[in-house]
């Protein structure tokens, strides 16, 4: 999988990592995708509510070692 845009939101809790995927998804053309690296434990329900809400596809995501990847695909 190509990433197009990598965001490193380590440190940062809710809203922040939304908000910062937000704006990088606005800044990038339909089919790109965006890996988001997070150290929020709720950022993996956080991201599921973002993609049902705005119509990203959230593509996958993971976790391991205290940090959570989160790979959405912009509409």
């Amino acid at each position: 999988m190509q990433i197009h845009k990598e965001l490193d939101t380590r440190g940062l809790n809710c809203p922040l990592p939304i908000l910062k995927a937000k704006k990088a998804l606005a800044d990038m053309v339909s089919g790109e995708v965006l890996k988001v690296v997070s150290t929020d434990p709720g950022s993996l329900r956080d991201f599921q509510a973002f993609s049902r809400q705005t119509g990203n596809e959230l593509l996958e995501q993971s976790q391991g070692a205290g940090e959570f990847v989160h790979v959405l695909k912009r509409r």
